[in-house]
């Protein structure tokens, strides 16, 4: 992930993430510039490790009771820690309405499995994307129309689409061949 840029798991999209909100770019370019950090967070990975061993095996009973608090309990004590933490960040009811439109926004993706990488992959690149689409713009006079006048734009345009469409797609299909399939009752 350091060396290309590119991440692995939706955890290295979110450590990709924290390193472009620091100014930081990965790639062969971040060993030669920021050598100290990258053999700095090389090092704490060690340590983490380490220190991680240790307090798995001596709280491992403690994380075992988590699982006989009830769901009840547990749910809305989730939610009134990360509301205080959305607030606490800018100290902005809009971040609390951004956590619960982003709450939501997983929900519907989770039930029609979406899954999470690319989502997180979207949003680091999300800033790129959108400096390029500025670029474009300015360099065609902010004509919109340079996107969907050249094939190989508009191949990506399709496929993307088609991609973001496909898990809703499969999930109706399947869910039409379960009922389908389900022999009809017999009166009598």
């Amino acid at each position: 992930m350091i060396t290309l840029g590119i991440p692995g798991s939706p955890t290295a999209a979110v450590m990709l993430a924290g390193f472009f909100i620091w100014g930081l770019n990965p790639g062969p370019l971040l060993f030669a510039t920021n050598r100290d950090f990258v053999w700095g967070l090389i090092g704490s990975m060690y340590i983490a490790n380490v220190i991680g061993v240790l307090l798995v095996l001596t709280l491992v009973p403690v994380f075992a009771s988590i699982n006989r608090i009830p769901f009840g309990i547990l749910a809305p004590l989730i939610v009134i820690m990360s509301s205080i933490g959305a607030y606490a960040t800018n100290n902005q009811v809009l971040d609390l309405w951004i956590m619960l439109g982003s709450g939501v926004a997983g929900y519907v993706f989770k039930k029609l499995d979406y899954p999470l990488a690319p989502l997180v992959v979207a949003l680091v690149l999300g800033d790129m994307t959108e400096q390029a689409l500025r670029q474009s713009l300015i360099m065609f006079q902010g004509n919109p129309a340079v996107f969907l006048g050249r094939p190989i734009a508009m191949i990506f345009l399709v496929a993307a689409l088609a991609l973001f469409a496909l898990p809703a797609i499969q999930t109706f299909y399947r869910r039409r061949r379960a009922r389908i399939s389900q022999p009809a009752e017999v009166i009598g």
